[in-house]
């Protein structure tokens, strides 16, 4: 049975014992009931982890003694998912499941037909909720490199992602490729583009498609947006040495 994982600042992760406060003390402690003798991970979320064991409990945390040290390697090829902007529980489960399953880095794109938008202080709340609920599931996952979920970008900006990578896709239903027809790289950056509720428009097709971009369809039917991006990334990665 895999570990729990925790977080802690990245220079704590270098003593031999570990104090673990704040929330994720209170977390432990309190919440999962973690007491002395059980093991636990404890990661900077950069990669870096230490398998400890619980010495002490108090209901403000847990001190954890050093048993051995990982590290987890960046991943090849990595991935980055373009995920339009979704109104509701649709887009925190976009993240959840895109953390889930491996995405290295999600960027929140304000596409033409997205139903709703991003402005000043409801920004601020919408990027706080991805980026908790991208923590929560890396913690669910046992993942010790947290993806990035960067602020969020305008199609011209999407481009500039795609034109950077070994492989850019963007999925759609119309599209005349099968995803599993496309050759996926083993090393570099592979991009994959989620289009809102509202489906990608012909002048954002034609944008990505300048930048390189090739378009794909998954299958027969139409995935929500909150579901395309996980089954689009599944069927990237079975096919590159992260999966197989």
């Amino acid at each position: 049975m895999t570990l729990p994982v925790f977080v802690v600042d990245a220079d704590a992760l270098g003593a031999d014992l570990i104090t673990l406060d704040g929330d994720e003390g209170h977390h432990a402690a309190v919440v999962k009931r973690l007491r002395v003798g059980e093991r636990v991970m404890l990661t900077d979320t950069l990669g870096g982890g230490a398998e400890c064991e619980v010495r002490s409990v108090s209901r403000r945390g847990l001190v954890a003694e050093v048993l051995a040290r990982h590290v987890e390697p960046v991943a090849e090829p990595r991935l980055i998912v373009v995920q339009a902007i979704a109104k509701g529980d649709h887009a925190e489960r976009a993240v959840d499941l895109l953390t889930e399953v491996g995405a290295d880095r999600i960027v929140p794109w304000a596409a033409e037909r997205a139903v709703v938008s991003w402005r000043g202080e409801r920004e601020a709340k919408a990027l706080v909720r991805w980026r908790t609920t991208a923590r929560s599931a890396a913690k669910q996952s046992r993942r010790l490199r947290f993806p990035e979920v960067t602020s969020p970008v305008a199609t011209g900006q999407v481009a500039g992602v795609c034109a950077g990578a070994s492989l850019a896709l963007v999925l759609h239903e119309s599209a005349s490729v099968s995803v599993a027809e496309v050759a996926i790289p083993s090393a570099g950056e592979v991009v994959l583009v989620v289009g809102p509720e509202g489906g990608i428009s012909d002048a954002e097709l034609e944008v990505l498609a300048g930048a390189g971009a090739v378009a794909v369809r998954l299958g027969a039917t139409v995935l929500r947006t909150s579901t395309a991006g996980v089954v689009g990334a599944s069927a990237v990665l079975c096919r590159t040495p992260r999966w197989t």
